[in-house]
């Protein structure tokens, strides 16, 4: 199953996906919460809701009509993983790590399916990195083992962690060059763990600059898997309903190649993980 969130008067409000059409799922069932973080943090079976608001013939309206939202707006976190490629941290000139680089993301840095990215005025280091993102479904205990840990994941859905370099690289800690305003493509549409492989394995994923393959490899290559990183973060901190992990990007990111590729203003993005969807962002100059 597939949901969305899309904006109505501005506000986010949860959808379920039929194939070009969405439903808002508070209109078909008025128990359902309009915000999937809500939805998740109350324990509605988004699922039986979904089926039922099929079979209630709920009014549908063209997803090519309206104005989408990043999948969860305010998630109450975002873990970001660094260097989950080998090929990535090869390029990069770094060794495989033997422990996850976490970082995290600001729900203001979010942007949603065709809408624009924005160059910083500040920086023209402006580079993509095609990831994975999961969507946590239900509380993680703590030191929930990765056995276990798949159990808690409702969905899946493409993130596009656009990245300021150089800011990036002004200190050890990543967060300040991953955190600009609009630089955090995330959707189209969230895909239910149970449609896909378990912990989203041997998934295609690829980034198009302006039609060109700029990242090209398959999910099965991440060093630390998606129940690994949920168990080690288990080991840490308390995951709830609507929180987000973005999985780490593959080699092809445009600081490593010479020479080095930046978008710019007029560019288009193109994020696709096979099964999941296509995220696609315009490019623009923040505005004076």
């Amino acid at each position: 199953m597939k949901f969305t969130t899309y904006l109505r008067n501005g506000e986010p409000r949860l959808a379920l996906v039929d194939g070009n059409d969405l439903l808002d799922l508070n209109d078909a069932q008025p128990k359902v919460p309009a915000s999937l973080r809500a939805a998740l943090a109350a324990g509605i079976d988004l699922q039986a809701a979904g089926q039922a608001a099929l079979k209630d013939k709920a009014k549908r309206v063209p997803m090519a009509s309206v104005q989408l939202a990043p999948i969860v707006p305010e998630p109450g976190k975002t873990v970001c993983l660094g260097l989950n490629y080998f090929d990535h941290a090869k390029e990069g000139g770094r060794d495989k790590p033997d422990y996850p680089w976490f970082f995290f993301r600001a729900g203001s840095s979010f942007v949603a399916h065709g809408q624009p990215g924005v160059v910083p005025s500040v920086s023209s280091k402006f580079d993509y990195e095609a990831e994975l993102a999961v969507v946590i479904g239900r509380k993680v205990p703590r030191h929930t083992k990765e056995a276990d840990a798949l159990q808690y994941v409702f969905g899946y859905s493409c993130f596009n962690d656009m990245s300021v370099r150089d800011y990036q690289k002004r200190t050890p800690q990543w967060t300040i060059g991953k955190n600009f305003d609009a630089t955090g493509g995330f959707g189209p549409v969230l895909v239910t763990a149970d449609e896909l492989p378990p912990g989203a394995v041997g998934l295609r994923i690829q980034s198009r600059l302006n039609g060109q393959v700029m990242q090209d490899a398959n999910t099965s290559d991440m060093i630390f898997s998606v129940a690994e990183t949920i168990a080690l973060l288990a080991d840490v901190l308390t995951l709830e309903p609507g929180d987000v992990i973005v999985m780490g990007t593959p080699a092809g990111v445009g600081q490593a190649r010479t020479p080095p590729v930046w978008m710019k203003a007029g560019d288009t993005i193109e994020i696709e993980v096979e099964r999941v969807g296509v995220l696609s962002n315009p490019i623009v100059a923040e505005a004076a």
